[in-house]
């Protein structure tokens, strides 16, 4: 490996603004606090283990089960 790389004449990645997008999102403490948990015993950041959970869901098309019921509801 060399102790030092040239990258004068690299370009960056035209494709990195698609990779990822930062957005805000809210989240439960208990479910931040979850991944945060588990994040080092799988070596992942929990950022990044909480991206990779919702892909799988996308991947799977799984639904979330609504068992909620919004105040007021008459049901």
């Amino acid at each position: 490996m060399r102790k030092e790389y040239d990258f004068a004449s690299g370009r960056k990645n035209p494709y990195a603004g698609r990779l990822k997008k930062q957005v805000t999102i809210r989240l439960d403490q208990e479910a931040i606090a979850y991944f945060k948990a588990i994040s080092p015993e799988v070596g992942i950041p929990y950022q990044s283990l909480i991206n990779l959970y919702l892909r799988d869901c996308v991947a799977a098309r799984r639904r979330p089960r609504l068992d909620w019921r919004p105040s007021g509801s008459a049901h």
